[in-house]
């Protein structure tokens, strides 16, 4: 997603909750609860699903995923707005931070923590 993209669909949402009056309702609080609830929708469509079944999903296991996955991104999306930070300048630093603490040399092929090497 450009920057642009991501500009318009964060002015998409701004005026969808004015249109609806909900903007008094979107304070960070509240939208990290949103998130971590849309989140946990996300997780409960792969909770009993095998590896083979979480990466073979049938049409409408992947629409409901497409859906739940739609909600986390909107309210993640309106939370950074709210707070007045660029989300993909946020995501391009923390990626730096990540590439910083695990080195491709040290940690190709493992799982371990950055703290365990």
């Amino acid at each position: 997603m450009t920057n642009n993209a991501l500009s318009e669909l964060r002015d998409q949402l701004r005026a969808f909750a004015v249109e609806r009056e909900w903007d008094k309702f979107h304070n960070p609080k509240n939208l990290a609860m949103a998130l971590a609830g849309e989140a946990g929708e996300l997780v409960a469509e792969f909770q009993w699903l095998s590896e083979e079944e979480a990466q073979g999903l049938s049409s409408e296991q992947l629409a409901r995923v497409k859906a739940e996955a739609s909600d986390v991104l909107l309210y993640l999306i309106r939370l950074a707005d709210k707070l007045n930070f660029d989300l993909l300048d946020a995501a391009a630093e923390k990626l730096a931070q990540n590439r910083m603490k695990y080195p491709a040399d040290l940690v190709r092929g493992s799982a371990r923590k950055y703290s365990e090497y």
